[in-house]
Order: structure tokens, then sequence, then C-alpha cells
């Protein structure tokens, strides 16, 4: 409805839960950053008549960051979120128009002064600081990093006290409305409203559980094709591929594209279509209910759904060394972004393994300036890595592939800086400094909440269609061994486990 506001009126402040979609009909209004520590104002944009507010947040559900505040006598047009959404699915102009000017205006808040919206403030050798980062990383959301051991910041303790906190409450995170200590990703998710509140009578056409590239396909199938549709996930955005550096091989892009871009692109699209992508959300249970199954979370929230498509992939598998977890997020990573190359370049490090991931991962860190050491425990990379990267790694000249080589001790104080190394088929053992190890070795799937339920086989990855042949049922494909339960992507058992693959489980399971 369209309404007449005076001057100085605040359309929606910092901390309100999905605002409307506001137009400007007539008169003008300011984005402005308000910080509450100091209580000074950074003006962000203006927007007069004819333009209307908001950002990439009023997809996400994320709470507004900042205030729109009207600088003139201004009549506005206010558009519930679920009348906003009927409007983008119905009209493609201005649906395009609306998710074009969203996506730059979170370009411009993300580079601009609204980053200091939401400030992570801790060590770079901490595991917790580097799980929040990764998370509003996959987020896209504004933020800015204080890394405690950079030097950047004067007289630590008395910065910290400016806060009201104390170096063992970090990681810190300053939001709009509060001051978070050493809060965790399902703490902060749930601070800023990324975390899907259902309805107890809801029931979902669909719930996509897992986030990477199948079910972020399956998601945008899924909302194409009107179905409702929720995609959950344990940890965020992106799946294992979200953390790969760079893809070469997929279809279309043929200068490649990080991990990271392409299942930004792709949550974009399924949240534009009407799917609802929430996390980090733990499916811990399921069981039929009626003509469909419930799902249970490990908070006890309850989902619903017709239908049901299990895309949870899989997880690299942990070294057996001692010291492992003291070192995790302090120099062993899963993952090889920018995030983790900062924590470690230019230091040496060590990329375990001899698949793709591992030769993508080898490849960045020495774009990154690091001398890189690929460790594998067989006789070369032949076998298990795509010819373009042997080549691109034979033509880098820091990075050297150590064969029938295993890392068998980590070693350093408050994070690594050297590990040793073992010949597996002399028994003769090296120290070699090291700053970062990279584990990109074997996959285990995420199916034990599965087990019981559908049919698994002997590694825990779940069988589909005509991998079941049960007598009197006849699957559909990518159909469980439960009627309306699919399985997609890396999870599924014989799966090709690329990327292009899943995309196409995830899209045809719908």
């Amino acid at each position: 409805m369209a309404v007449d506001v005076e001057v100085g009126t605040e359309l929606f402040v910092e901390g309100s839960a999905q605002p409307d979609f506001i137009v400007i009909l007539d008169g003008e209004a300011a984005i402005v950053h308000h910080d509450h520590l100091s209580g000074a104002e950074t003006t962000v944009a203006v927007h007069g008549s004819g333009r209307f507010l908001g950002e990439l947040s009023l997809l996400t559900g994320q709470r507004a960051f900042v205030r729109a505040r009207t600088t003139r006598p201004t009549r506005v047009l206010r558009i519930d979120q679920i009348a906003f959404r009927r409007l983008l699915a119905a009209d493609t102009e201005i649906g395009d128009l609306v998710f074009a000017a969203f996506v730059a205006r979170r370009e411009i808040l993300v580079a601009g002064s609204a980053s200091a919206t939401l400030r992570i403030i801790g060590s770079r050798y901490s595991r917790e600081a580097l799980e929040l980062r990764s998370y509003v990383r996959r987020q896209q959301l504004a933020h800015t990093w204080i890394d405690l051991d950079d030097g950047g910041v004067d007289g630590v303790e008395v910065f910290l006290a400016g806060l009201g906190v104390r170096i063992g409450d970090t990681p810190v995170v300053v939001t709009p409305t509060a001051v978070l200590r050493a809060p965790t990703v399902g703490e902060l998710a749930a601070h800023l409203g990324l975390v899907y509140q259902p309805t107890s009578l809801h029931v979902h056409d669909v719930i996509v559980v897992g986030a990477g590239p199948a079910g972020l396909a399956a998601a945008v199938y899924g909302a194409s094709e009107g179905l409702d549709t929720l995609v959950v996930d344990r940890v965020g955005v992106g799946g294992q591929a979200g953390t790969s550096s760079r893809i070469e091989n997929y279809v279309g892009f043929p200068s490649g594209i990080s991990g990271g871009e392409l299942v930004e692109r792709a949550a974009l699209q399924a949240q534009r279509l009407g799917a609802r992508i929430t996390s980090p959300c733990t499916v811990t249970g399921i069981e039929s209910v009626c003509d469909g199954y419930r799902l249970t979370l490990g908070d006890d929230t309850v989902l619903v759904a017709r239908a049901v498509v299990v895309a949870l992939g899989v997880q690299y598998r942990k070294l057996a060394i001692p010291d492992l977890e003291r070192f995790e997020g302090a120099g062993v990573f899963y993952a090889a972004t920018d995030l983790e190359a900062r924590v470690c370049a230019p230091g040496p490090v060590t990329v375990i393994g001899g698949g793709n991931s591992a030769g993508q991962a080898a490849v960045f860190l020495a774009g990154q300036g690091s001398a890189v050491t690929i460790a594998v425990r067989g006789d070369g990379l032949g076998d298990t890595m795509s010819s373009y990267l042997i080549d691109r790694i034979e033509a880098t000249g820091d990075i050297t592939v150590a064969t029938h080589t295993e890392v068998v001790e980590l070693h350093g104080d408050r994070h690594l800086t050297s590990i040793t190394l073992l010949d597996n088929r002399t028994g003769a053992t090296t120290v070699q400094a090291c700053t970062g190890v990279f584990s990109f070795i074997g996959a285990v799937p995420f199916t034990g909440w599965l087990d019981g339920f559908v049919r698994l086989d002997d590694a825990g990855f779940v069988l589909t269609d005509t991998d079941l042949a049960d007598p009197g049922f006849e699957p559909l494909p990518f159909e469980t061994s439960r009627a309306g339960v699919f399985a997609v992507g890396d999870v599924r058992a014989r799966s090709m486990k690329r990327v292009a693959a899943a995309v196409g489980d995830g899209s045809s399971a719908i």
C-alpha cells in the first residue's frame, strides 16, 4: 500500500526482520550505516523518486544491516515479502531489473563502507574464526576481518576492552545490534536471521538436503517448476565445489571459474526463482509420515516434505596422525581458498592427495606465492588426476610432486611450522618446513542419519534405481529404496564425482 511519510522517518533499521520491498513513489530516502559502537553514521546511497530500496537480503531473509531514512517528505509503496516474491515470479521484466540491482548493490556494500556493519575479530590461527569467516564468505555477506596477529591493531587488549570483551572471548563478531563473544556459526546465522523458521503446519513440496552443485541444481529446477522448495545444509552453500579455487573443465566457462563463484551464482538463481536456502542446518533423522517425510534437525526443529532429495556430498578423510585436531584451522585445512592461502603464504605448503581437488589446490597455492609439495602415496598422478591439471603442475616451477610419500607428524606451537614426511617404500623420514597442510584424501558420505531408512552400500553411499533390484518396486531414476526419497551427486553410489555430473543428477531428479 502507498503511504506518505515525514522527513526523518526510518523506513527500516538495523535488525529489522525481512523488511518490505519499498518503492519511492515521490521523495527521497538515504541508506545509512550506523555504527552503534561509535555512534557515527555514513551515508551509503541515496534513492529518489522512481527507485526501490533493498538488496539481496530481501531474497536470503537476512535481517537489515543498514537503515533507510527519508530526507524529505516522501510517498512510498510497501510490498510485503509474499507479494514481492509473487511479483518476481510473475513478471520477468521486473524480476530481471530488481535482481540485477540487488546483485550490484550487494557487491557495492561488500566492497564499501557498509562492510563495517559486520566485523569479525580474532586470530588468523583460530579454527573458530576461520569457520565464521568461511561462512560469511559463502553467504556473500558484507563484512570486515580484523586480524589480531597482523599488527594492524594497536594495543589489542585496549581495542577489545573498548568492545567490552577480552582476548579470551575471541573470536568476536560485532554486528549492528550486538557484540557476539565466540559465537558458533549457527549462533551467528540465527542472529542475522539466516536460519529458516518453519511453521508447524507447513508442508514443502521438496526438501533438498545439501547445498552443493547437485543440491543447488535440484533447487533451481524445483523452484522453476513451481515446487515449494527448501534447501538445508549443515555448513553453508557450496559443498566441496565451493572450496575449489578454479574449475577449468566445466562447460561454458572457457577461462575456468572458481567453485565459490559457480555455487554463488547457482544459489542466487535458486533464490530468485523462489527456493529458500538455510544453513547451518544438520539433519539428524528422517521418518515417513502420511504421504511424505518428516526431517529432524540438530536443534530438534521438524520439517515436513512430500519428497526429499539427498545431496549431502562427501567430506575428505582426516589424516590419522597425532595432534591433528590442534592444528586444524592453524595449519591443517580441507579447502584451498584465499582465506586459507593468506594464513600460509608465502611459506611452503604441502597438498596431500592425487585427485583433481588436490591439483587445483596446488596450482592455486603456488600462484599465491607458496612453494608447494604434492604428497601422494602411489607412484604418480596419471591414474587419478585430469591431464590438463597434470600439464599445469608440470609447467609450474614452484610445485614438486613427492611420490610414495605420507605426512606422519605435525610440528609447531600456536600454528604449524614443519611436518615429518615418510617414504613408504624405504621407511625413511624427513622433516620439512611447512606452514600449511591441505588434505584432499578419500571421501566419506554424510549418511549416518539415513542408515536403516534407505539402502546404503558397504561404504555408506546411497543405492538408487538400477542398483536396488528390489522385486515389486520399480524406482524412478535417482530414487532410493524409499519412494519419494532421491539421492544425487557424490552421495549416490557409483556417481561420477564431478561437478557437471552432480548438476545433471540434481536437475534430473526433479
